[in-house]
């Protein structure tokens, strides 16, 4: 293979805080990336996820801490040369030039010799399967193949890292799908270390190694995807994990990793995944999917439908509750709006978090 990506052992975040004016946008971050890793950079808007990958490319500097490349430091170096390759949101591509010349621009920069310029770029373009495609501009192309031309010069300048900031999120849901499993396959043949921003749970589920967790410019959890698809360590991070459910209530009872609290009258038993104190406020929290229509029993709401959604193989409805609570449920049979039913999930499936500081959930 003429492209070969330049080798190290590890990324490091030492501490890195970004500050804009009075705002904190990242406050001591600090993470190892090894070689190899597929890191997904999670949160909503605003949690700091873009600020990370930004200034790990040099596009803004950092106010405190320092980024490291094995012992290199690269927070005091150019964008160029830390030497990162970068795709962008928007593609970024230079609308007069074509595939090839878009493809081989940073290499044109670097001086390299035409031969293997013109080896580089046709591998680059054989892996990203663009072949044929290379003498259209990129007004010429679909979103996709423009986002291939994109991923094509981030490597093709055979970069030790590779940044990739919400690639996918301009493309239709059957594109998204397709280009998520050409970026990891192109990860794996290029055995490629990749920091990927998204705010999409499935994309950081089904792509990353591991995934770090973002909110208010903080690391709320770093873990493999199983680890916080099962066991988010705090209710803002199993929100974003698709526990759209979420239960005020109070601790009746707290032993070992068992909890049991009150909502509206109802004892809810779930496992605890902070430290509860009986009596204190607390929330249950759980996945739509888990949630599921029956007869009155252990750990049931009665609820009234709101709306029901035919998905194909099932119904997806929301309902409240006379408490005020909000609920998403899955059905397999349909149920009508403003029917009154009772949702119940398993102990195992409803995770209890102490109440956010400050109320915030």
């Amino acid at each position: 293979m003429t492209i070969a990506l330049s080798q190290f052992e590890e990324v490091r975040l030492d501490r890195v805080s970004r500050d804009f004016g009075t705002l904190n946008a990242l406050r001591d971050i600090s993470l190892t990336i090894r070689r190899r890793e597929f890191i997904a950079l999670l949160g909503p808007s605003g949690c700091g996820k873009s600020t990370t990958l930004n200034c790990i490319a040099g596009l803004l500097p950092v106010t405190g801490g320092a980024i490291w490349l094995d012992k290199h430091r690269v927070d005091t170096l150019r964008p160029e040369e830390r030497g990162f390759g970068m795709v962008f949101q928007n593609y970024a591509l230079f609308p007069h030039l074509n595939v090839r010349q878009n493809i081989g621009f940073g290499l044109k920069m670097r001086g390299t010799l035409k031969a293997e310029m013109d080896r580089k770029v046709d591998e680059a373009l054989s892996l990203v399967r663009l072949q044929g495609q290379e003498h259209k501009l990129p007004g010429q192309l679909s979103g996709g193949q423009q986002q291939r031309v994109a991923i094509a010069r981030a490597i093709v300048i055979e970069p030790p890292l590779v940044l990739m900031d919400e690639p996918l999120s301009n493309l239709d849901a059957k594109l998204r799908l397709e280009m998520r499993a050409e970026i990891r396959r192109i990860h794996n043949e290029l055995g490629a270390t990749t920091i990927y921003v998204t705010h999409d749970q499935d994309e950081a589920l089904s792509l990353a190694d591991r995934i770090v967790v973002l909110r208010d410019g903080v690391i709320r959890q770093v873990g493999t995807p199983k680890e916080l698809y099962e066991q988010p360590a705090h209710l803002d991070v199993a929100d974003f994990m698709g526990f759209r459910n979420k239960l005020k209530g109070r601790v009746l009872s707290s032993t070992n990793d068992r909890a049991v609290i009150d909502v509206n009258g109802a004892q809810i038993h779930g496992i605890a995944r902070e430290k509860l104190s009986s009596g204190s406020s607390a929330y249950a929290a759980i996945r739509p999917d888990d949630l599921v229509v029956g007869e009155p029993g252990p750990n049931s709401l009665a609820v009234t439908v709101d709306t029901i959604e035919y998905r194909g193989r099932e119904f997806v409805g929301t309902a409240h509750s006379h408490g005020g609570h909000d609920f998403v449920f899955r059905s397999h049979v349909s149920v009508e709006p403003g029917s009154q039913i009772h949702l119940h999930a398993g102990d195992e499936r409803i995770l209890v978090f102490a109440e956010p500081i400050q109320g915030r959930a």
